[in-house]
């Protein structure tokens, strides 16, 4: 699901701005069927809710809406979600703590935090986790901090370090073993409207993507047992 009104989730996995009739926007504010406004991508296996610069607006028409923390979870609860057949649902935030991002949290049942390698991302960060603890205390007890994975990390880069290394330090087992390195492939896939995975499935970026998949779930199953 595509949360952010520049819309790039959709537009990287190739669903054209002409092709997207029904929107993350008018899933939240017009009522249209989930099953209107799911698109297949260029991935495999991958569907998508997309989304334009019209949810730019949506967060001033959400103020005024009695359940305005609550739509995006009562979205995904449509009786035709379980036929449906997902495995995951994953949602991609807007960069900042608006209305559409704690909808998010309160229909998610976790939190992954990208984290980039620079100076001022553990401030944000701390910011980010006081949000959520507010969202467990008001509407949603269950959610959950999956982890923090290190983004565009350069091992040439001492701040990359430093930063990995303060991170680790205040959040311990949060941090994934995982980082993601700064990769021209992941930067170039974008504009061929696909995913790294099939824009270059050997670059340094997708083994990473992939390391990341494989310990988030292997994570999930510890938890599980």
């Amino acid at each position: 699901m595509d949360l952010d009104p520049q819309g790039n989730a959709s537009t990287g996995l190739g669903v054209e701005r002409e092709d997207r009739e029904f929107t993350t926007y008018d899933l939240l504010l017009e009522d249209v069927e989930l099953s209107d406004v799911i698109y297949d991508t260029s991935q495999d296996g991958l569907k998508i809710i997309p989304a334009t610069v019209d949810l730019s607006s949506a967060d001033m028409e959400l103020v005024t809406n009695e359940k305005r923390s609550f739509l995006l979870r009562d979205a995904l609860r449509q009786a035709d979600m379980s036929a449906l057949g997902f495995d995951y649902i994953l949602i991609d935030c807007p960069p900042s703590l608006n209305l559409l991002t704690v909808n998010a949290m309160v229909a998610a049942h976790s939190v992954l935090v990208p984290l980039q390698s620079e100076f001022f991302a553990l401030e944000g960060l701390s910011q980010l986790m006081l949000t959520v603890r507010e969202v467990r205390q008001t509407a949603n007890a269950d959610l959950r901090i999956e982890g923090i994975v290190l983004t565009m990390f350069d091992v040439r880069n001492n701040l990359s370090s430093q930063v990995e290394e303060d991170a680790r330090e205040n959040l311990g087992d949060l941090v994934f073993e995982t980082r993601i390195p700064r990769n021209i492939r992941v930067s170039e896939a974008p504009s061929f409207a696909v995913s790294v995975l099939k824009y270059d499935g050997k670059s340094k970026g997708s083994m990473a993507y992939r390391a990341l998949a494989k310990e988030l779930i292997s994570n999930n199953a510890t938890v599980a047992a």
